[in-house]
């Protein structure tokens, strides 16, 4: 008989089918002719290519590179009433959105109250997804 545990992980392996089977980074998806990532399911989503401007617009001179597309909002077991964003890329683009980003003060990981979901969003709604993490 399966553990509750397992049976847990299974679920959330599957509601997260929406999740791509890979991420390309922003300089990938701007050379690209179609942007689009495969995502776990089979299934594709496109980005809209002023979307990716936009990102491109937030960033330092060879950033492009390292930013990982789309950029996962992780909502997770551990904190409720938060999410994650982990990269110091894709922190930078957040909190440059947010109007927090402090170039003293990088992070590579960091929280969010989840009321700022829809501010992130409505300016990011091709290149973020969520994530969901039991921890």
């Amino acid at each position: 008989m399966p553990k509750a545990e397992d049976i847990l992980n299974r679920e959330i392996a599957r509601v997260n089918l929406h999740l791509p089977a890979n991420r390309p980074t922003l300089k990938q998806l701007l050379e690209a002719r179609e942007p689009k990532v495969r995502l776990r399911d089979g299934s594709y989503h496109h980005f809209k290519r002023s979307e990716l401007e936009y990102l491109r617009s937030l960033l330092d001179g060879g950033e492009e590179e390292r930013l990982k597309i789309p950029i996962v909002l992780e909502i997770s077991t551990l904190y409720r009433g938060y999410f994650r964003v982990r990269g110091r890329t894709e922190v930078k683009v957040i909190e440059k959105i947010l109007g927090t980003y402090d170039i003293l003060d990088e992070k590579i990981e960091e929280l969010y109250p989840r009321y700022l979901l829809p501010k992130i969003r409505k300016a990011l709604p091709t290149t973020t997804t969520y994530a969901f993490i039991a921890e």
